[in-house]
Parts: C-alpha cells; structure tokens; sequence
C-alpha cells in the first residue's frame, strides 16, 4: 500500500493493514490540519459507496462457509474482496473492482461439532472450505477488512449469484484471544492507554479533546494487533478529565468504505447527548463521594429467595416530590435527601423489611436529551376522561425529558439526564456512587436493570456505537443478514464471543465500581445459558461474594425454544441459580394475560378480583371450574414453582407442578430452587394492578374494597416461596390513569406522589399509540369518581403492606432456602374438589429451621367479598396466635385483630373477607 492514500491519512510506504498511520502534527501541512479536522467532523463519511448486499452466506470459522439454499454443483466458487470496496457481482456479468479472490473447494465432510451446533439455525446449503493456505490467520485478517463477497460463478466466469457474509464465525475463530483482554476501553496512569477491539477496520485513529466542547487538539494512529485485532494507543501523562473519539475506516455492508467518527463502547463517562467518551480512573479518589470505600452494603439477603424488591424508575422517584431541592428532582441525588418524603418511604420499606431497590437503566440512553430537554404544561383542569393530556405528552415525546431507558446507548457509563451537570464526565460517576451510598445507608441493597439483549439503533446511524465499528458483528442478524428485531429494538448477539464478554465486563464494573448488589435482565431469554452462566462467575469472583441475577426469561422471536443455543429462559435455567420472573401466579392472581385488549381486559377476571365469586357486568357465567384451576395456580407460586412439588390439584389429583398445564402447553412449575423464581403481580410493564382491577372489579366495588383487594395482591406475592418483587408505588396504588405502556408517557402518567394524598387514577386517556383502540371503554371508567381512592386508602394500602414486608422478614419460612426444604415444610389444606375455592390454608413447619422464630405457621388468604370459615382437621389443638404483626396497635387491617379467630377443638379458622391472614406457634 505504499504512498496510498484515504482522504488526508497519510500512509507509510510498505506498512500493511495492521499498521500505522503517519500523522505529523508537528507541521501544518494541509494534509495533517485536515487529519485533525476529521475529529470534528460528522459522525460519519463514505469514501467509497456501494449498494447494500444481502448476507446470506455464514463464514462458520476461519476455514469453512456455508451458503444455504445453494446448490453446490456446476461451476465454481470464489470470494472476492476490495480493499476500497468497489465490487460489483452482478448477475450475467463479471466480477469487478476485485483486488483478490480466495478459491473455494466443496466441502462434503461433516461439520465440527461445535459449528454444528452454533450455526443448526442456518438452512441447507452449500458448505465450502478454503485452502489451507487461504485460511492463514494472517491473510484472513487482511482481507476481512475488505469488502468481500461470495460469488458462485458459471463455468464462462459470469455471476450466478452474489452475496456478502455473516462473518461473526470467523472473527470468533481468529481473535479469540481477544476475549482475555482486561483493559478495553481506556486506562490512566502515567500514561494513558486506549484499546478497542475492531478487528475489521482499515484504519483506526485516536481523537483527543480538552474538553467535551471544544475541537479536538490532537490525532493519533492506533496500532493494530493482529492476534486479537484489537487497535491501541498510548498517550504520554495523565489524561483524566479529557475526552475522547475513535475515528474507524471499515467496511459497512449497508453503505461502502466508511470513516466512523465514534465513541467507545467501552466509554466509562461521556459529556452531554454522549459525543464524547471521558477520560477517568474509577478508582480515583476525586470520583469518589466522602466515605465511598467504607459504606458496606446491607446484609439483609443470605440467599436468593430473600430478596423483597422494589422496582423504581430515577426519575419517577422525586421529579414529583416538592421536599427534594428543585435543582436534585429527577436527578441521582435527589436520593441524597434523608429528609425528603420520597427517601422517608424508602426508608420505611427498608425497616419494614424490603431489602433491594431495582433501578430501571440507568446506564446511558439514547432516548432523552441530556440538555434542554422539555416537559410538557399539562393544566390539572382537564377532565378525567379527556385526550388533551396525552396529546400534550405526545406532541413532546422525543424531546422530553421521559423514557424508561430500554435503549442502550453505551452499557459502562451511567445516564447523563440523571446527573446535575451532563457536560461534566465526572459528574454523573460521582452522583450515581453518592445514589448508592444514599440507598446502602437507607438499608436498601442497589439492583440495576440492564438491557444487554439489544441497542438503542444499529448500521451506520449516529447513534449506533458497536455496528459502526465492527459492522455486522454485535448484532443477531435473519438469513439475509438484516438486524434480528423481536425485542423491539436491534437485537444483540450474545452467543458471539465479543458480545458475551462486552456484556459480562459490563456486569463486572458496575458491581465492582459502583456497587450493584442485584442485576436485573431485561429479555434474559435472548441470551445463552452459558453466556450467564460464565456472568455469574465472573461477577462473583470479581466482587468476592454472590452477585443476585434475575431476569426475564420469556420464550419467543428468533431465538425461541433453543433455536440458536440453550437460552437463558423460564424453562432452560434450572439449576443455574438464576432467577426468572413467573408469569403463571401472576397471570391467575390478576386474571387474563399481558396482552389483553379490548373486552378481554374486564371479561378476564383473576383470582383476586372476582373470578366466578364477583362477577362483572361484561364477565358473564364462568364455570367453577375456572376459579379451582386459578386457585391451584395461585398456590403453584406461593410453592415457588417448584418442579417436584407435589399439590394436591382441584380435582383431587396430587401431582408434580411441572406436571400443572400453564397457558395450554407449558408446566406451571418450572424451578428447581426457589432462588429460580420471581414471583410479581405489577412490574413497570403494562397497566399497574390497580388500573388492572379498574377494569376488572364490578363496578359497585368501593374504593376501600379496591385497596383491600390490591393487598391481596401483596400478600400472595408476600408469602410466596421466592424473590417478591413490587413496583414502585404498588403500596400507594398507583395507577397510570390506565395507560398499557407508558415508557414514553412522561412524567403525568408516571407520577408518584410521596405525601400520600393521590395515585392520579383519572387523569386523562393514556397515549392513544398504544391505548387508543380501547377508548370507548378507558373512558367510562376514567370518569367514574367513586374508582379514584381517597387518601385514607392510599394510606391503608401503605401500612398494610409494610405490615406484610414485616410479616414476610419475620420468618425464614416465607423464604425457604431450598426446594428440599419447600417439599418438606409447606403443605396446602383446603385443597381437592370439596375446597372453599376462595381460600388458600398454607401451613409451614419451622421445627428446627434456622430463622423461622416460630414452631410453626399457618397462613390463610380470603379473596371473598364475604367472611369464610374453613376447618382443616390436620391443624386441630395447636396453640396458634395471630402473628404479632396483626396484634399490634399500629397494624393497618383493624379487621384481623377483631374478627379472625381459630378454634383449636375443631382445627377452624374463621377470616375477614377480602383478607391475609398469619397464625403462628411459638416456640
């Protein structure tokens, strides 16, 4: 390549694609200002176009290529590469702008096991190999930074057919190595060091600033290792403070020969709207608040199924609460403010025993301006049932300053519109540690939920980190080589080695750097077992102690039923520790599914709010039967979904709950530990429980009923075997005025309200993009006052359900350790065909168990709109007394103290209606 040149990047004579770039700044040629000048130009410039391609063939590893759907017999294949990407392959003609070809043999034997089994998704086809000598590590590195393209040509050299390819196969194979790299990213010291992985790229060079605004003061060549095809850089002194750009010449399949003005995917900080990566050592005294390295986390979780979360979105928090300082609301220091009422209820959930806050992303985003981002006027005089709300949220949405932040924009840095000052790098680290430690002082361990299964965008726009650096690589791609999307977004690729370990040293440095005690994975299911797995360990190695993992481990899209590798599912992570949200108590307690619509909604009634017993205007006669199978799904939760677990089911059956149908084709029980589970009956997804029960509850039902029957919620999710997970403001009925979706709903659909006085049921029609179809019966129920709770609903909600997190952490036996244990000490009563099936008696042993404080509990539950009296002969002569928790003069559901009772002559325990209720023997 002597003397060539690419725009003003000069290249030495003879030095090859892994070499450097001849960058003199010293002078003032025109060729070096134009260099510098590249750092503040656009995101992105082609230097050579060329029209998209399809990828339907798989590069499997360095030596083989399989093109499904072709038939490998007459004529010849070849691949053909350009360093300048100028091929054309059209049909019928010759192929041109080559600088090269590969010869391709057939390849009849069979595949390496371990291909076999990564690529099984990929159909029938043509499988071809490379000469030995083709295959050379170094000569493949050099012309996979080329456009390349596989030709099946006729016997006269004309094209049959084109296409490029999915090379992820072939990097893993060549740069392997690369996954033990530990310093990605940049590192200060004496020097300040600089690595990426770009194994593709022409060309990478190093752009450094002063600062996040001002031009770039200098360029400098990163030099290729053509081990691992990781680029680095070495600059002399300490550059903390500064920022920094990659400028990356490659290949883009959807455009041609790029050059990619980019951030780092591996960017610890950035300044605002993320255009600049920062320069830091986390481990720096100044990055630190007062006191960081000394404040423990809390010691409230010795195992899994002692977790008793709440879900809670940053700004949700305190955007709402006029006790935290206007310049903190919103922001990861408004959790700094003891005194606030939002950090009071924390507190108090905290001491009535929840034991992990769960934040939504709060890593960076790509949805939210960090600056000037706007908040719609909303006038409060609006009417309950009027569009006008939404309108106003929705004409603003992408320049608000709302989203949940399900869309990644870089994993290792936290999110700028949470930190005062986004244009400080330093800012949002330091903030985000003092949120922490805030939490960790409350008695609350920190959870982070993250989205490691797809990005805010992909190909060549401006916001899309990883595919602008090794395009076609990050990203699970279709048979034609287009970005997977059945996340809604662009999916990731997890089972490709660099994906895997971006993923897992992300995990590593919030749980090291910031403390994250629990992780929270969003769409868990479109990643590998063994990907989380190896996450686990290396978390808890790295951290010197158990890291929690849960997730969500939903079955569909491209990946369903172990399409592509052993998923990291419902139904594929037992044995592994790690815990899935549990959609068949949730499912029964609330009735219908997540996706209703339409009649659906209010036709579909749960356990909780009328199922048979209380029926609807709209739900019509449903046989009893119904409510049994609810029922004995109910208490597949309550048994922490345990496989083995034998239940006796309604129609007098015992049987395994893995042998229980769930949903017409799945086992209702699915863990193996109770650790395996989360049990949920709101998360931020969908409408709240209350917005739920506004469909589903008869409309005569009181807004005093509505919070007993909320709380019902509560306790089942309280005393099942498991983690308990909770919504932030689930205790103080939140409602979102009915809205499915709002993770663009801004802050007047998502609004908590600390003092206690509103849940802002009735504030107008949500977001008609995701609500609108239903308007006509939103509406009606919107303008319907007695549905809206007073505030001494609100608070009753509040302290009955501290009283249940008090009763749950009384007792190990709310949180039984294994599923041995579960076997052994919990047996249901009142179960088989003669049941009340309104009622559920459990009775757990505590002889002997570490922690249970009591020789023994018996539980009850009445989701009845009456008293029930139930007499199970097996609990005859005991010497129960109501649980201390109910006999206290604060306790919230006055009820229980006056009108529970049990007879020990004829083992009958009679209960409040729509009520939980705890009996315990002493030891």
């Amino acid at each position: 390549m002597g003397g060539k040149h690419f725009g003003a990047w000069r290249w030495v004579a003879g030095v090859s694609v892994g070499g450097a770039l001849a960058l003199a700044f010293g002078g003032a040629s025109a060729a070096d200002n134009a260099a510098l000048a590249a750092c503040d130009g656009p995101f992105a410039t082609v230097l050579q176009a060329n029209a998209a391609a399809d990828a339907r063939a798989y590069w499997l590893n360095r030596q083989l290529i399989k093109w499904p759907g072709t038939d490998a017999a007459g004529g010849a294949f070849k691949l053909y590469y350009s360093a300048s990407a100028s091929l054309h392959a059209a049909p019928g003609a010759r192929v041109s702008g080559a600088d090269g070809l590969l010869d391709l043999a057939r390849f009849d034997g069979a595949l390496p096991a371990d291909l076999a089994q990564r690529f099984k998704f990929v159909g029938n086809g043509a499988v071809l190999a490379l000469a030995s000598a083709d295959a050379d590590a170094a000569r493949l590195g050099g012309v996979l930074t080329q456009q390349i393209m596989l030709v099946h040509e006729a016997d006269d050299g004309t094209v049959r057919d084109a296409t490029t390819l999915q090379i992820a196969g072939a990097l893993d194979d060549l740069y392997a190595s690369a996954t033990n790299a530990h310093d990605l990213g940049v590192s200060v010291g004496k020097q300040s060091g600089f690595k990426l992985w770009a194994p593709t790229a022409q060309r990478v060079a190093l752009c450094t600033y002063a600062n996040g605004s001002g031009k770039a003061t200098a360029i400098t060549a990163m030099q290729r290792d053509d081990a691992t095809g990781i680029w680095s850089a070495r600059l002399d002194g300490n550059r903390s403070g500064q920022y920094y750009q990659y400028l990356v010449d490659v290949v883009a399949p959807s455009a041609g020969l790029v050059r990619n003005l980019v951030t780092d995917p591996y960017s610890i900080s950035l300044t605002t709207d993320s255009r600049r990566s920062y320069i830091a050592d986390l481990n720096a005294a100044s990055l630190k608040p007062a006191g960081w390295d000394k404040t423990p986390a809390p010691k409230k979780v010795a195992t899994q199924s002692d977790m008793t979360v709440y879900e809670l979105h940053v700004r949700d928090f305190s955007i709402n609460d006029n006790t935290v300082s206007a310049a903190n609301r919103g922001k990861y220091t408004a959790f700094t403010e003891a005194g606030s009422n939002g950090m009071k209820h924390l507190a108090a959930l905290s001491k009535a025993g929840m034991t992990d806050i769960h934040l939504l992303p709060v890593f960076d985003i790509g949805s939210v301006p960090e600056q000037g981002c706007v908040t719609p006027a909303i006038p409060p005089t609006l009417a309950p049932d009027s569009e006008g709300q939404q309108a106003l949220v929705s004409k603003t949405q992408a320049t608000d300053c709302y989203n949940w932040g399900y869309d990644p924009y870089h994993y290792n840095a936290p999110e700028g519109s949470y930190a005062t000052d986004p244009a400080d790098g330093a800012k949002r680290i330091v903030e985000f540690r003092q949120m922490v430690q805030a939490l960790h002082k409350t008695g609350l361990r920190v959870g982070m939920d993250v989205v490691y299964n797809h990005t805010f965008i992909a190909g060549q726009n401006e916001k899309s980190v990883l595919d602008r650096i090794v395009p076609g690589y990050y990203h699970r791609l279709n048979a034609k080589g287009a970005v997977e999307r059945s996340t809604c977004c662009d999916n990731t690729a997890t089972e490709n080695l660099m994906m895997a370990k971006l993923m897992i040293d992300s995990v590593e440095q919030w749980a090291v750097q910031y403390k994250i005690d629990s992780f929270r994975f969003d769409l868990m299911g479109h990643q590998p077992r063994a990907a989380m797995e190896q996450l686990q360990a290396r978390a808890d190695r790295a951290t010197g102690h158990h890291i929690n993992l849960i997730g969500e481990g939903w079955n569909f899209g491209e990946v369903a039923d172990g399409a592509r590798f052993v998923q990291a599912s419902q139904l594929s992570l037992n044995g592994s520790g790690i815990g899935t949200f549990s959609d068949r108590a949730r499912d029964a307690v609330r009735g219908g599914g997540a996706g209703d619509s339409g009649l659906q909604m209010i036709t579909q009634q749960g356990y909780i709010n009328g199922l048979v017993y209380d029926a609807n205007a709209q739900a019509g006669a449903r046989p009893a039967g119904d409510l049994l199978q609810a029922s004995d799904l109910v208490k597949v939760g309550l048994a922490g979904s345990i496989r083995s677990y034998p239940l006796q089911t309604h129609d007098g059956k015992t049987q395994q709950l893995q042998d229980i149908v769930y949903g017409g084709n799945q086992p209702a029980g699915y863990a193996s530990e109770p650790g395996e589970v989360v049990n949920y009956v709101e998360n931020h997804d969908n409408q709240t429980l209350y917005d739920i029960n506004a469909f589903k509850l008869p409309r005569a039902t009181t807004s005093a009923e509505r919070a007993q029957v909320q709380m019902l919620g509560a306790a089942i999710n309280a005393f099942s075997q498991g983690v308990a997970y909770f919504h932030a403001g689930f205790d103080i009925l939140r409602s979102k005025s009915l809205d499915r979706n709002s993770f663009e709903s801004g802050d007047w659909f998502n609004r908590l309200d600390w003092s206690y006085q509103d849940n802002y049921y009735g504030t107008g029609v949500p977001r008609e993009e995701d609500n609108g179809k239903d308007y006509a019966l939103i509406k009606p129920l919107l303008r319907d006052a007695a549905i809206k709770p007073s505030p001494k609903d609100i608070a009753y909600a509040r302290d009955a359900f501290r009283d249940l997190l008090a009763i749950r952490s009384s007792s190990t036996l709310f949180r039984l350790r294994t599923a041995a244990d579960i076997k052994q000490r919990l047996r249901f009563y009142n179960t088989g065909s003669g049941q009340v099936p309104t009622v559920i008696v459990a009775h757990i042993d505590g002889a002997g168990y570490a922690g249970a404080n009591f020789k023994s509990i018996t539980y009850l539950i009445n989701v009845d709109k009456i008293a029930q009296r139930v007499t199970v002969a097996e609990e005859k002569n005991r010497r129960y007394q109501l649980h201390p928790v109910h006999t206290n003069m604060a306790s919230a559901d006055k009820r229980v103290a006056l009108e529970a009772r049990y007879d020990a002559a004829s083992g009958t325990f009679a209960i409040p209606p729509r009520s939980a209720v705890v009996f315990v023997e002493k030891k």
